[in-house]
């Protein structure tokens, strides 16, 4: 979809899963270099309970446009994007699910008046991210490697995002199969490496968003990767008793961030959006 206003040069590509439902629409949003596939087995579980799904590809990821100002590659940016594409939509209520940089953008969606989130699932982020843990990002965003093949593509990936847990060897696929493209006979990341220009000043400090956090009033589920450095025992804990006081789920055996392919991960958030099977939120 085109925007308008100042983003007007800018197309924002989603997936839409489940028939259109104005009581229950369910939003996700992936993390700093992925796209809207990552959500495709969650999807596919919630619109089978009645949701409809949109997975939005942000902008310089995926099918998305590419930014002109690589300054703009900024979390207050995409959340007036994604706000704006809800109203477009006609979307005045919505469920959110964002894995690590789709969670800050809900967290600003959120915390703002008239906000469209009704109840908000952040995946392994929250108003507290270590500078150690930013920078540990940092060494593979904007990375602009060439792949002679899907497999070495798949590889890279694999050790990359060894965090996300436990995979199958189809999940791996999966995942590799939608975050290249073809560039002049080789495969790169579907991104604009140039993302890692704004994402760099994040590792001078500490993020600190406990104001933003406290401002939030609507239900929030929070996951944590049992292994994950970038929200801490601590901040997860602190999120439960802060703020709108989370609901909060630690996922074994993984890092940053649950892949949300597993059955389990998924059960737990479409448990918690849906409890029955058919019913209603």
């Amino acid at each position: 979809m085109a925007l308008d206003g100042p983003d007007a040069d800018t197309v924002l590509a989603y997936l839409d899963w489940g028939a259109p439902n104005p009581a229950w629409t369910v939003v996700c949003v992936h993390g700093l270099t992925r796209n809207a596939h990552d959500f495709d087995m969650l999807a596919e579980a919630l619109a089978a309970r009645g949701a409809r799904v949109l997975a939005f590809d942000v902008a310089g990821r995926g099918r998305s446009s590419w930014l002109a100002d690589a300054n703009d590659y900024r979390a207050a940016v995409y959340a007036r994007q994604l706000a704006r594409a809800l109203a477009l939509l006609g979307l005045e209520s919505v469920d959110w699910v964002g894995t690590s940089m789709g969670g800050l953008i809900g967290m600003a969606i959120a915390a703002g008046q008239e906000s469209p989130i009704r109840r908000l699932v952040l995946n392994d982020i929250g108003p507290f991210l270590p500078r150690q843990a930013v920078r540990t990002i940092q060494g593979y965003v904007g990375l602009d490697p060439g792949f002679a093949s899907l497999a070495e593509a798949e590889a890279y990936l694999r050790r990359i995002h060894a965090p996300f847990g436990p995979l199958t060897d189809a999940q791996w696929r999966h995942l590799a199969e939608h975050s290249v493209r073809a560039d002049g006979g080789r495969l790169r990341l579907h991104y604009d490496p140039r993302i890692a220009q704004a994402f760099a000043e994040l590792a001078d400090a500490d993020v600190d968003l406990w104001e933003q956090w406290e401002r939030i009033r609507c239900p929030v589920l929070v996951l944590r990767g049992a292994q994950s450095e970038l929200l801490t025992p601590e901040t997860f804990a602190a999120m439960q008793r802060r703020g709108p006081c989370a609901a909060g789920v630690t996922i074994p055996a993984v890092g940053h961030a649950p892949a949300l392919m597993a059955q389990d991960q998924i059960a737990i958030v479409a448990d918690w959006l849906a409890p029955a099977p058919g019913g209603s939120p």
